[in-house]
């Protein structure tokens, strides 16, 4: 009885997201199919849908200050929770899945920071270094793709979605202390996410041509 009790607190961590130990989903790994008529997937489209309408509220607003704006991109942000729930509970994983969603993070990031840019919400050197960051890294992902390496997230990154989202919603809501201290922090736990991105790409390529060395 003691360990079916432990399974299940075990299954309901899991399918809540708390427990992420283990390797990944094989259908999210690289060179496998996108499968992408999945209902995570629609979730995900549906979030990509809503930014270009966040930014055409957020752009019409006076001050950048709109509750609308506001609602949607909390929408948007906790929708990422959302598809990788409903991911965990049909077990509808794909490889398109495990691309789009820190795609359409990233986007979201931008979208919002351009918003705090454009009304002078934030700080913006640090609204440029955050930018550039969510550059950096959807190229480093491209390149990923295109090299078939598997870059997955560490915990730095893990850490610092919520920061860094936190602090153009924050700052769009009118809340500018919070939202000054939570972009500090998700540009500290981004920047060192992102050097830990480029070492493990390096160590897979070392590790792909010592392979190659050894096989001819």
């Amino acid at each position: 009885m003691a360990q079916a009790s432990l399974n299940t607190k075990r299954t309901k961590r899991r399918l809540f997201g708390i427990d992420r130990s283990g390797p990944p989903p094989e259908a999210t790994l690289s060179g496998q199919s996108l499968h992408p008529w999945t209902l995570p997937n629609a979730i995900g489209f549906a979030r990509l849908a809503g930014i270009p309408v966040f930014l055409v509220v957020a752009f019409s607003s006076d001050d950048g200050h709109s509750t609308l704006a506001v609602v949607l991109f909390a929408v948007i942000g906790w929708g990422d929770y959302l598809d990788g729930f409903t991911a965990r509970l049909t077990g509808q994983y794909s490889r398109l899945g495990a691309i789009l969603d820190p795609l359409i993070d990233r986007l979201l990031v931008i979208s919002g920071m351009a918003v705090a840019w454009h009304f002078e919400l934030l700080p913006r050197w640090a609204i440029a270094v955050v930018i550039a960051r969510e550059l950096l890294m959807l190229g480093l992902t491209r390149y990923a793709l295109r090299r078939g390496l598997e870059l997955k997230i560490n915990w730095p990154g893990r850490l610092g979605v919520a920061p860094i989202m936190g602090a153009p919603f924050f700052a769009i809501a009118g809340v500018h202390w919070l939202a000054v201290v939570l972009l500090y922090v998700g540009m500290a736990l981004g920047l060192l996410a992102t050097a830990l991105y480029v070492r493990a790409g390096r160590k897979q390529l070392r590790a792909r041509r010592a392979r190659t060395q050894l096989s001819s």
